[in-house]
């Protein structure tokens, strides 16, 4: 299991990326759409990482706060 960071794209649709491991961001239409597709590129950065005997980061302790200002 990753952490992602999903966020609604000016644009419409949403972005997303996963903090753990650098570069690794996709995009959607809709919520679903945006989550199948950063699960398709976290699989293949990993796969992409272990084929280049290169270590697979462990995922972040992520908490997200909000702050009243």
């Amino acid at each position: 299991m990753r952490h992602v960071i999903l966020e609604s794209a000016e644009e419409g649709g949403y972005t997303v990326y996963c903090p753990s491991l650098p570069g690794c961001v996709s995009e959607g239409e809709t919520v679903e759409e945006t989550l199948e597709n950063i699960k398709e590129a976290i699989e293949l950065y990993i796969e992409s990482l272990v084929e280049h005997g290169e270590p697979v980061p462990p995922d972040v302790d992520l908490k997200v706060y909000s702050v009243a200002v």
